[in-house]
């Protein structure tokens, strides 16, 4: 039986947080129409959005167009991708030795609503593509996290797969794409729902065991 393991990545797999907000505000100070910075707070209530939906909240009551909140949206995403390709986020504390173990018996995907480079960033800096069989992102396919979540099961034909995330965007997602969801509780959310919870890397083998899989994906 063919098992996978899906991963959020801000907040499940790294804080990468002080990393974009530094390359974010240093492309806001060549804006002259961006009269704001963005904080640490202000990111971490971001991350996990997709990029559209950034955009809005971060530059609403700005006057500007929509079209120049994706102008400027763009100019961020560049400028972060090859920020966090030189100097890399924080990895959450067992991440490699957990991904070397789960790597032997499942099959590992990331599956995040970000911009594309920006996981391939994450992989290239820390050097962990060995451990992944895939990823998706928004940026990739313009779809929303479940769809995505459901598009990396099915083509790579998984029979049963969990996803594990830090906010409650995650948890709807999962649902969407009728997979069983564990909270990572050390990310940056919380869940209203009654889920696994883990509070390290460390025990994420043991919570996928304990996984009740209502469908099997054929």
């Amino acid at each position: 039986m063919k098992q996978g393991i899906l991963f959020d990545l801000d907040g499940t797999l790294w804080d990468s947080s002080r990393q974009v907000v530094e390359s974010w505000n240093e492309t806001l100070k060549r804006q002259p129409d961006i009269h704001r910075q963005i904080t640490i707070e202000d990111m971490q209530g971001f991350m996990g959005l997709p990029m559209d939906e950034i955009g809005r909240r971060c530059f609403q009551g700005q006057g500007l167009t929509d079209e120049r909140i994706v102008e400027i949206m763009r100019s961020c995403e560049q400028e972060e991708n090859e920020y966090i390709r030189l100097h890399g986020g924080v990895l959450f504390p067992h991440l490699e030795e957990v991904l070397q173990d789960l790597s032997k018996d499942y099959f590992l995907a990331v599956v995040s609503n970000c911009q594309v480079g920006y996981i391939e960033a994450f992989l290239e800096y820390h050097k962990l593509s060995s451990y992944f069989n895939d990823f998706e992102s928004f940026g990739n396919t313009g779809l929303q996290k479940g769809d995505n979540i459901r598009l990396v099961c099915e083509r790579n034909q998984l029979e049963q797969a969990v996803y594990l995330g830090d906010i409650q965007g995650d948890y709807d997602s999962a649902c969407k794409a009728g997979i069983p969801f564990i909270l990572a509780g050390y990310g940056f959310g919380t869940v209203d729902a009654d889920v696994p919870v883990i509070q390290s890397l460390l025990e994420l083998r043991k919570a996928v065991e304990g996984v009740q899989y209502d469908n099997l994906r054929t």
